[in-house]
């Protein structure tokens, strides 16, 4: 009898602690996911939405490309999924990705007229020093490009440096509302640590407003329209992507981008498929002394909203660029291709068309007018 109760109380006690755990790991759940609704962002309503209503790129709902495009081509016998999983491509790096500090200089160098830098921190999050302003394009510091942080593509490379430790900022670009490139604890920390402006394409102010962004620092463009901020003229162009953060898709527009001195030029791309804006762009707008050009996550199944190596070269020649470096690759794996491949093609495919090119490691200021040599330091982490 006393040991019936005993395997009673022991069974009674086992419901107890598998109950408690199972709790336990839901307020873990909870906790983790509470940041989920927020990260999300917001949705257009009022002026902002009768705004986008207004928008040739606009209709019955949302944006267009300006061609019809496919983000997913299925391909008889090809199994995504199961390539993803079980695919022989080397999709990280093998050793450590090597970070540098910027070097000293920028826009407190004595001559600012004329200057022109660049300092890749990995993926598309890129510093223009430029006449002695600084634009920040793209910024994510967050470990996960997602709305959660248990979830979702990790970082293969830590941040060159702190976003606490960016200098003084007169502009921050966003190129559209994904994750990899609009990111809520990023904003939030340069809602707090920066006082410049947001620059954003249509209906993405939305977000930065449920994160707490005033609406004085949140300037809303369309294509083609500009906006003067330090001396700078910044101008939304067109790209051919697609937009969303949930379910719900292209509620918000998405766009290249001009930054424009007195002098010197910049063009970004976010993202995009090759298209023929680029040379309308480059007519109008260039020639540039440098193009940021996104040169990875491709793959034929959306051979219409990410551009090939090659094709990103095609494109720098439309828009007349100068020196060309390549974003969007190294930092995030969200593509089937190798790790190394964006840059090993865009290397060989410059060399044959004799384009200016610099790769620099994350962190490294490239002085746009003495870039640094291109010595494949890719390779050898590959």
């Amino acid at each position: 009898m006393a040991r019936a109760q005993n395997t009673d109380v022991e069974r009674s006690l086992g419901r107890r602690m598998r109950g408690a755990a199972g709790l336990a790991a839901l307020a873990g759940l909870a906790w983790v996911a509470r940041d989920v609704p927020a990260a999300l962002g917001g949705r257009l309503s009022g002026a902002r939405a009768e705004r986008a209503a207004r928008s040739p790129q606009f209709r019955e709902g949302t944006f267009h490309n300006r061609a019809g495009t496919r983000t997913m081509i299925a391909e008889p016998g090809r199994n995504l999924v199961r390539e993803l999983i079980f695919g022989k491509q080397k999709r990280r790096p093998t050793a450590p990705v090597p970070l540098l500090r910027p070097s000293a200089g920028g826009p407190d160098a004595a001559d600012t007229a004329d200057e022109l830098n660049i300092v890749w921190y990995g993926h598309a999050s890129t510093l223009i020093e430029i006449e002695g302003r600084r634009v920040l394009l793209d910024p994510v510091w967050s470990d996960r490009c997602s709305p959660s942080g248990l979830v979702g593509p990790r970082r293969l490379h830590e941040p060159p440096v702190g976003i606490d430790e960016l200098p003084p900022l007169d502009a921050i670009l966003i190129s559209h509302d994904h994750y990899d490139h609009l990111d809520m604890a990023t904003v939030r920390a340069l809602l707090a640590g920066q006082s410049a402006p947001f620059l954003v394409p249509l209906g993405v102010g939305a977000h930065l407003d449920r994160w707490g962004v005033p609406a004085e620092r949140i300037i809303e463009l369309d294509w083609s329209e500009s906006h003067q901020v330090a001396g700078l003229e910044i101008t939304a162009t067109a790209a051919q992507h697609f937009s969303g953060r949930g379910l719900r898709r292209d509620g918000t527009l998405w766009s290249s981008w001009v930054v424009a001195g007195a002098r010197r030029k910049v063009f970004y791309t976010g993202d995009s498929g090759y298209f023929d804006g680029y040379a309308e762009i480059g007519a109008e707008h260039g020639p540039f002394d440098v193009t940021l050009m996104q040169i990875g996550a491709y793959d034929r199944a959306w051979p219409t909203i990410h551009m090939f190596p090659e094709e990103a070269v095609d494109a720098h020649l439309d828009l007349r660029g100068g020196l060309f470096v390549p974003v969007h690759w190294a930092t995030f794996n969200l593509a089937l291709h190798d790790w190394s491949e964006p840059v090993d093609r865009l290397w060989a495919e410059a060399k044959a068309r004799d384009v200016r090119l610099a790769v620099p490691r994350p962190g490294e200021r490239v002085v746009v007018d003495e870039p640094p040599a291109v010595d494949g330091w890719w390779q050898s982490v590959a």
